[in-house]
């Protein structure tokens, strides 16, 4: 029994794998390892991850296929021959800032993100054209439309010194190559925009008009710079004003259509510059010539944080937009214009309330993205006025100031020697441009906000044409 117990015991052979894992260092023991299901809260998280990656590999892979079979339509037009003093087609693209958003290019980098890439596939040259404030981009227009009415009046001369270039073109080849080209709208307040300095510049005079000197006149009688009268003795209890008090004299804020009047001034303005004389009676054309065809692209950029979960729909959702943004660029690459759709009514519809079941044609583009402006925009107004007020009564210690230190009065502290105080001159034009601004952006929020409809124009039916997809072929298909 003893001999058996002492009997030598043969050693397990290893396999091939755990004999090179026994001489390298590596335990064998991790091949005795057994699979087993991850835990319950693992395979959650491996759910979610995988899902949310998987998506998000689609939707990108789907965006560059949808681009890039645009792209191969319109490739070819790029090749096409042409003399090498030819200039390219071109467009001129508007993108305002949208209300609300601090970063005011998001409209034209929607534009460069989802149209540009057809457009550069098909050797469209482009012109962006933006606004990093309200109402902007409605001035650019108008006066752009002026310039252009009074070239066509020859009150405006071409400079002799282009005319010597080698790519000078004339004034008509330019009026053309414009309308070959085109015009591309990004988002709803920028088409409001857009309309609303066309018809200023259709309509408004001729007149070179300076609004900074027109503000400081207006400004300068209103007693918020005059010298303070020594105080009067008043009765016990009276509640009048001394008669220099500036808040007395302080500036109401405006209406829009005052504010309007102000910084948009009419034909029938007396403040004309001394090289334009009689401009003030050169009535609006009766006509408006054709304009380039214009291009609307839906935009609506959300912001706050009631606004969340669009932002991550949209995130995971781009191969839409791509697809807007592509058909978008074909239309225009491909020329397919309509007729404008005027309103319903007929009627010239300009600054007023919209009935809401009246219907307005082209006029309502991407209408419904006014829903989505954020509710504090109401309040601009109110906050303007409360920043004007907070001004004026800021100013007198200010401007109090200023002329002691002028007149050497008192030294400065120590305080107004490492940052010296605005002098009178100073706060006179920081009050001309803080003026500007305020009534600036009352006027653009004017022309934007949802309940203000986009202005009509008579004249806009017939000089308006508008870029949309392709007719569709006899048998329903879409001819390309």
């Amino acid at each position: 029994m003893s001999e058996v117990q002492n009997a030598p015991v043969t050693p397990k052979r290893l396999s091939g794998i755990r004999t090179v894992f026994r001489y390298t260092g590596i335990p064998p023991s991790w091949l005795d390892k057994r699979p087993k299901l991850p835990s319950r809260n693992w395979l959650i998280f491996l759910s979610v991850t995988s899902s949310i990656t998987g998506y998000y590999i689609y939707d990108r892979q789907r965006c560059k296929k949808i681009r890039q079979e645009y792209i191969d339509k319109v490739k070819d037009l790029a090749e096409l021959p042409s003399s090498p003093l030819d200039k390219p087609r071109k467009v001129t693209v508007y993108g305002s800032k949208w209300p609300g958003d601090e970063d005011y290019d998001q409209s034209l980098r929607y534009f460069r993100k989802y149209v540009k890439p057809i457009l550069v596939a098909a050797a469209v040259d482009y012109e962006m054209i933006g606004s990093k404030r309200l109402g902007e981009l409605a001035n650019r227009v108008a006066n752009d439309v002026r310039l252009r009415r009074r070239l066509d009046l020859g009150i405006d001369q071409e400079s002799e010194a282009t005319k010597v270039l080698p790519t000078y073109v004339p004034l008509s080849q330019a009026r053309q190559r414009e309308l070959d080209g085109g015009i591309i709208v990004i988002g709803r307040p920028t088409w409001k925009e857009f309309l609303h300095g066309l018809h200023r510049g259709w309509t408004e005079g001729l007149q070179n008009i300076d609004q900074d000197e027109v503000l400081a006149r207006e400004l300068e009688d209103d007693g918020a710079f005059d010298e303070p009268d020594e105080p009067e003795p008043v009765g016990e209890g009276s509640s009048e004003a001394r008669p220099g008090s500036l808040m007395q004299h302080k500036p109401s804020l405006y209406s829009p259509i005052q504010l309007s009047n102000i910084l948009q001034p009419q034909s029938k303005s007396t403040t004309v510059s001394s090289s334009s004389p009689g401009l003030t009676n050169i009535p609006p054309p009766s006509e408006i010539p054709p304009l380039p065809p214009i291009l609307l692209v839906p935009f609506t950029d959300y912001i706050g944080l009631t606004q969340i979960p669009l932002m991550i729909w949209g995130f995971f959702n781009q191969r839409q937009k791509v697809q807007s943004g592509a058909e978008a660029a074909y239309n225009v690459i491909m020329k397919h214009t309509r007729p404008l759709r005027p309103p319903s009514d007929d009627s010239e519809l300009i600054e007023s309330e919209v009935p809401p079941d009246s219907v307005r044609g082209d006029l309502d583009f991407d209408k419904q993205s006014d829903a989505y402006f954020k509710k504090s925009l109401n309040e601009i107004p109110d906050d303007i006025e409360k920043a004007r007020k907070k001004y004026y009564e800021e100013l007198p210690n200010r401007l109090e100031t200023a002329r002691a230190l002028a007149r050497g009065l008192r030294e400065p502290t120590s305080d107004e020697l490492s940052n010296p105080p605005l002098t009178e001159v100073e706060l006179r034009q920081e009050r001309i441009n803080k003026e500007r601004r305020w009534r600036n952006d009352l006027v653009g929020w004017t022309i934007v906000k949802p309940n203000t409809p986009a202005v009509w124009d008579n004249r806009f039916r017939y000089a308006i044409q508008i870029f949309t997809g392709p007719p569709p072929s006899v048998d329903g298909t879409f001819n390309h």
